[in-house]
């Protein structure tokens, strides 16, 4: 059931809140951004420790009663769910260890209560405008090209309460003040409004780290949503992962491969948010007009922003840099592609139910498998380079 705001109480908290972002600290980029400084970084209010890993970056363990999601008008009185009544099964065979693909734990533990949340860089909110993904939705089928390059497969089937898969992680080269990022998408709701919450791995410029991270809105990518814990909305129980922080190792051509299990269900009217067998968090339902009853199609797949320097498509890689017909070990890829129906069980998509699209196939493509066998179950592979001979504009 759409979330409707229907009495004068309700507008007028959102007025507060409003007037709250613009009168408040700072308000950059749509973010609201805490004073609290320490040498060109953003300190979270309510840290209790903090831990600074080999990369130079700061860990900020967080009250959890004093996380972001609260300072959201729909969560004032929220109380927390620390888990959900049932977690789902991760898709076997992931090559990560949970509590080892981020580094700073070897400097540290968050204490229980926390949570951990990434010290940001003053500059990295301006820096990160162009990275938030501008694609609108016509009829689930058809893409802008506004500068967003797309290689994905989608599924719809009725309403639909879960997706999940093992993705491939590398470390593609980006361009300067560009990204590259492989990701699920969970959607609803007509393009005006769509509701939308993402998840998986990023690379960013100048940085260039492979990173774990979420993203939502419920408008279209206008006013709301954010990255990760940049604002208000996505409610963080876990306190060994961070997102927003490097994920290691990555896999490298023709040598051993990394992937790392993503899921994202609803239960008890909220979007959980699942690492390999970790559940992270979730987004309440509450935020969310059309997603805060199910959802009507996924999509698996990788995005570039192509800023289009020197006049030319981006260099900026996907996946692996390898177009998806390389296969595996060559190209990246997803596999153990599934979504949860009503009965609240997840179910293997068939291959031939996946839509492919690739925004340019020149550029980068996308490869649908036949073969299920070998703990891959339905999968796919894409990516690829970029500029070059075949992709010059």
């Amino acid at each position: 059931m759409a979330y409707v705001v229907n009495n004068k109480l309700e507008c007028f908290l959102c007025f507060l809140f409003a007037l709250s972002y613009v009168l408040g600290d700072s308000f950059v980029g749509g973010r609201r951004i805490e004073t609290t400084k320490n040498k060109g970084f953003i300190k979270q209010k309510g840290t209790i420790k903090t831990i600074e890993d080999e990369d130079g970056d700061t860990i900020d363990c967080v009250d959890i009663y004093q996380q972001p999601a609260f300072d959201h008008p729909f969560l004032k009185n929220h109380i927390i769910q620390m888990k959900p009544n049932s977690i789902p099964s991760s898709p076997k065979e992931n090559s990560y260890q949970a509590e080892l693909f981020q580094n700073w734990h070897k400097n540290g533990q968050c204490p229980e209560g926390t949570v951990p949340i990434r010290r940001t860089q003053e500059d990295e909110y301006t820096r990160g405008v162009k990275w938030i993904p501008r694609r609108t939705q016509l009829n689930h089928s058809f893409y802008d090209i506004s500068n967003h390059e797309h290689a994905i497969v989608s599924f719809g089937v009725g309403e639909i309460y879960g997706a999940r898969a093992s993705l491939n992680v590398w470390n593609p080269v980006v361009d300067d003040g560009e990204f590259s990022l492989a990701q699920i998408w969970v959607l609803a709701g007509p393009d005006e409004e769509l509701n939308t919450i993402e998840a998986g791995w990023k690379v960013t410029s100048p940085e260039n780290k492979t990173k774990l991270f979420t993203f939502w809105t419920s408008d279209g990518y206008q006013s709301t949503g954010c990255f990760n814990l940049e604002c208000p909305g996505f409610v963080q129980v876990n306190k060994n992962f961070s997102l927003d922080s490097p994920i290691e190792p990555v896999s490298r051509y023709s040598a051993q491969q990394f992937d790392i299990g993503i899921t994202i269900y609803k239960e008890n009217g909220k979007w959980w948010f699942q690492v390999q067998d970790q559940v992270l968090g979730y987004w309440p339902g509450t935020i969310f007009n059309y997603l805060g009853s199910s959802a009507g199609i996924i999509e698996w797949g990788g995005e570039v922003y192509n800023a289009e320097l020197g006049g030319h498509h981006t260099r900026t890689q996907m996946g692996s840099g390898h177009f998806g017909n390389e296969g595996y070990g060559k190209a990246s890829y997803f596999r153990n592609i599934g979504y949860m129906d009503n009965s609240g069980k997840f179910i293997d998509v068939e291959a031939q139910t996946l839509k492919k699209y690739a925004t340019r196939p020149s550029c980068y493509n996308v490869e649908v498998a036949n073969n299920t066998n070998g703990g891959f179950g339905t999968h796919f592979y894409f990516g690829g380079p970029g500029y070059s001979t075949q992709c010059a504009n």
